[in-house]
């Protein structure tokens, strides 16, 4: 990792770990499905990400928002991480980047 010091940069570091968590039952990893919502970074590096899951009750509400917390606060330059899960809006399938509507045959 090139030495981060703004938040441009790390927020390019944590897209880069969100792009290795997988919604197990969609091959595609959650930022390119758009459960991401906002990634906020604050200039002691703390992050906040609001993020939401294809439905409320979806088999990995647990365990998918605590993945998506440890990868991010694994990263050398982030203090402390928070993930608050949201379903306003919900999520549906225009959510999804091109590269996720390809995967998927959407396109």
């Amino acid at each position: 990792m090139r030495d981060a010091n703004n938040t441009d940069e790390i927020k390019e570091e944590i897209i880069k770990v969100l792009k290795t968590c997988y919604d197990p039952e969609i091959p595609v990893d959650v930022y390119e499905l758009g459960l991401i919502y906002d990634i906020k970074i604050s200039e002691e590096k703390n992050v906040n990400i609001t993020m939401t899951l294809t439905s409320p009750a979806c088999p990995v509400a647990e365990a998918l928002p605590l993945e998506v917390e440890e990868k991010v606060e694994a990263l050398p330059l982030v203090k402390d991480v928070k993930v608050d899960v949201t379903f306003d809006p919900p999520w549906s399938p225009d959510k999804m980047s091109e590269v996720a509507k390809l995967e998927l045959g959407f396109l």
